[in-house]
């Protein structure tokens, strides 16, 4: 059986990235090797430390590209610009998450918005992404 253990989301520069990723946040580091001009750079919920990886990665590799760009940086733009969100945060309560990313000067591209069993908001990273925060709502039967 597969398990999910790292996943990535594309960035500018990861020292911008951890710094808006662990103080804006309040993700953990959980792994930093350097790796020449990058590094493995992990971060994980300080709720679970142990479970999955995020992983700041660079959107640049200059051995793959598209019409003479970096195809990852290419990608990125693309979601950015069609205001896709890369990925999604579980929040236990979006509202108090939203104050609090709102008052250290997050930009919400999108407020907390109900939708049927589900709120939602995105905002920009300032690393060139849309992330989705999310909370489930359950009906008491």
């Amino acid at each position: 059986m597969l398990s999910i253990d790292v996943t990535s989301v594309l960035v500018d520069d990861q020292q911008e990235a951890l710094d808006f990723y662990t103080k804006v946040l309040g993700f953990e580091v959980k792994t930093d090797v350097d790796m020449g001009e990058t590094r493995w750079l992990t971060v994980v919920s300080p709720d679970d430390p142990d479970g999955v990886e995020l992983l700041l990665e660079p959107d640049f590799n200059p051995n793959v590209l598209i019409d003479g760009e970096p195809a990852a940086k290419v990608y990125k733009a693309a979601l950015y610009d069609a205001g896709v969100p890369v990925t999604s945060f579980a929040s236990d309560d979006l509202e108090a998450e939203y104050e609090r990313m709102s008052n250290l000067g997050v930009v919400f591209v999108l407020e907390p918005t109900d939708m049927e069993g589900i709120s939602v908001a995105v905002f920009d990273d300032t690393c060139g992404n849309l992330i989705q925060i999310h909370e489930v709502h359950f009906e008491d039967d």
